[in-house]
Parts: C-alpha cells; sequence; structure tokens
C-alpha cells in the first residue's frame, strides 16, 4: 500500500495569542531622577605620603603618666572605700610598720611582731645572709599594701610569689620520696629550654629590601638584632657554655625554627639542672618575662652569686633588666618607631618586663660575689 504525498502547502497561520495588556507601575518615591554630576579628575603627581607618628617629646610623656597616675590613685580610693563599706575588717592591714631582722642565721621580714609565711606551707619565710637587697624590697612590697585583702592577690605581691618558688624548689630538693624526674625542677629545665628553639633573641628578620626601613646609622633590623645576639651569644660561651656553638633558630626567608646542633640541647640542660634554687627559680620567671632562654642565661649567670655564675661582680653599663628587655624586644620597638606604638600598651608592657627581670636581678644577686 503506498502513502500519498500532498502536493500543496498550507499557508494558513496560526493564531497568536492574545497580548498580556501593560500595568500600571508605581514608583516608590515621588523624587525627580537626576543624572549623576561627575566632577572631572582633577589631581596630578604621586600620591600623598603616608601618615607619620606625631614627635612627641618627654615632657608630654611624663604629663600624660602623671595625670594617669593621678586617676588611678583616685579609683584606688574609691575602691577602698567601697571594700571597706562592704568588709570593714579588710579596709585596714592589721600592722603597723615592717622591718627585716637576722633570726637563726637568715633574714627575715616582720610586720610588726610577726614574721612573714609561706601562703600554703605555713612557714616562715627565711632569705640568705647574703641577699639583703632582696629582703629589704621583699619588706618593702609589704609595707606598700594598705590592706590584708590585698596580700591575697598575687599580682601585688610578685617579690613574694617568686621568693616563695625558690623556697619550694629548696624543699622539694631535700625532699628523697620525690623521683628526679617529677621534681619541680625537672619541670622547669623542661619548659624553658623549649624557648631555646624559639629563642626571641635568635629569631632575625628577612634581609632588607631597598624600601625597609633603616635607623639613622644605616642598619636594617636584621643588622641590629644580629649585632644584640651576638653580643649576649659570644658572652655565654666564653663564660658559660664554653666550646658550643648557638645558631639562630630563625634566619633568612624561613618561617620554621630549627633546632640547634646536637650536644648542645644536653650541654645547656646541665647547666640548667645545676642551677641552685635560687638561680633557676631566677631563670624561669626571666625566660618566661622575655620569651629568651638566651638572655635569660645572660642575666642569671652575670648576676647570680653562686658558682655557676661568673663569680664577679658586674660593673656599670653590664647586662641589666633594661638592657635584657631592650634585647628581646628589639622587633616590637622597630616596628613602634615607624608606625607607632600603642599608648598603655607597648609603653606599659615593657615596663613590666624590666620589673620582671628587675625581681631577678634581686633574687640571684647577693654580697658573695667575688670582685675583679
Amino acid at each position: 500500500m503506498t502513502m500519498k504525498v500532498p502536493s500543496r502547502i498550507s499557508l494558513s497561520v496560526p493564531r497568536a495569542l492574545p497580548r498580556p495588556q501593560p500595568q500600571q507601575i508605581r514608583p516608590f518615591h515621588q523624587s525627580i531622577p537626576r543624572t549623576a554630576n561627575v566632577a572631572p579628575i582633577v589631581g596630578t603627581g604621586p600620591p600623598p605620603e603616608p601618615p607619620t607618628p606625631a614627635v612627641r617629646n618627654a615632657t608630654e610623656r611624663l604629663e600624660r603618666r602623671r595625670k594617669h597616675a593621678e586617676l588611678l590613685k583616685t579609683a584606688k580610693e574609691i575602691r577602698s572605700a567601697q571594700e571597706g563599706k562592704a568588709n570593714p575588717g579588710a579596709a585596714r592591714r592589721f600592722w603597723k610598720e615592717v622591718s627585716v631582722r637576722e633570726v637563726d642565721g637568715a633574714l627575715q621580714v616582720h610586720l610588726d611582731a610577726r614574721p612573714l609565711r609561706h601562703p600554703h606551707t605555713k612557714e616562715i619565710i627565711r632569705v640568705p645572709l647574703s641577699k639583703p637587697n632582696l629582703a629589704s624590697a621583699l619588706a618593702l612590697e609589704w609595707d606598700i599594701l594598705t590592706s590584708a585583702q590585698q596580700a591575697t592577690k598575687q599580682h601585688l605581691i610578685p617579690l613574694t610569689s617568686l621568693v616563695c618558688r625558690a623556697l619550694d624548689i629548696i624543699d622539694d630538693d631535700a625532699a628523697p620520696s620525690i623521683p628526679e624526674s617529677a621534681k619541680i625542677r625537672s619541670g622547669i629545665a623542661q619548659t624553658v629550654l623549649r624557648y631555646l628553639d624559639t629563642d626571641s633573641l635568635l629569631c632575625w628578620a628577612p634581609p632588607a629590601g631597598p624600601h625597609d626601613r633603616r635607623n639613622d646609622a644605616g642598619e636594617d633590623l636584621r643588622h641590629v638584632q644580629k649585632k644584640a645576639a651576638q653580643e649576649t651569644v659570644s658572652f655565654l660561651t666564653t663564660h658559660v657554655w664554653p666550646g658550643i656553638t648557638i645558631e639562630p633558630v630563625l634566619d633568612g626567608h624561613s618561617i620554621m625554627p630549627k633546632q640547634q646542633a646536637e650536644g648542645v640541647r644536653e650541654v645547656v640542660q646541665g647547666w640548667v639542672m645545676g642551677l641552685d634554687a635560687w638561680e633557676i627559680a631566677g631563670l624561669e620567671r626571666a625566660v618566661l618575662a622575655g620569651k629568651s632562654f638566651v638572655a635569660a642565661a645572660r642575666v642569671v649567670a652575670e648576676w647570680s652569686e653562686g658558682p655557676v655564675g661568673t663569680g664577679r661582680v658586674v660593673q656599670a653599663g653590664h647586662f641589666g633588666a633594661e638592657d635584657a628587655s631592650e634585647a628581646t624586644g628589639l622587633e616590637v620597638a622597630w616596628q613602634a618607631e615607624q608606625w607607632g606604638e600603642v599608648e598603655d600598651t607597648h609603653d606599659v608592657n615593657q615596663e613590666d618586663v624590666i620589673r620582671q627581670l628587675g625581681s631577678v636581678v634581686l633574687l640571684v644577686s647577693g654580697t658573695g660575689k667575688q670582685p675583679y
């Protein structure tokens, strides 16, 4: 059966769909539309210089700190008055005078007739006779307290806490039942040696580029850091750890610190374990304050009266608390000079580091150091 093909194509057009009726548009506002008036670009030449921090003289800074001290004093008086109303017994201290006395071959701080005691063991705090400056500073710390309640706040008696830490190490070393690995000094050695791999004095900036900042002497940050580190490392490898080499842990463009050579860590660990209780307590405080094991070791070695130190009287201008604080905070100070410091942050932190390092000097120094 064949299918017939149509010979004519239909030209009829299908009926178009009805067009939608336009709807009335309701504007959201009645303001008259205006075209944008674009101002012509008239600026020529290079871009402006970046803002520079305002230069402040020492008088202005001292005046600002004096005002802050007055405000803090007023706030302290108000707080003391409020505490006195809430607890009349804590409004005043129970002692009138603080003195240092020699009792049974040791120095003791007395609050009137009561000797100062350890807050946990209740034992009398005894300072060696060779540390009169430490005993006097301890007495001064308690003399400036205005109430007995302040004595329970650790941040108000930091030197007392440091002395008690050293006394705890002495008692812990004398306890025969405690294994060597569980002693306090073993934990301190393990903690401070971690900072040797990330020492703030051994982390140097990358080589300076053409646009990096330089000081008045033409030195970049890396050169300043390297010079400060070499001075301290040279002292330690000459007087404290002879025969070893201390390398920078962060150098060039590397972002991962490297460990010291084989054998260096063992020598340093043996030195730490050989410190007496006063020295190792001071080393712990100095390392945590400056984040630098190398700088802390130099502070302890130069100022200690024990056999682990240099055994000599430190002359004026040697490595003190301010020098150690400056060496460990070189990068922060460099950035603050370039971009400006944050008020009541950078300066307060630097003063706090100096205070903590100064307490270490008081703790380890004494009259037992022999002159040149």
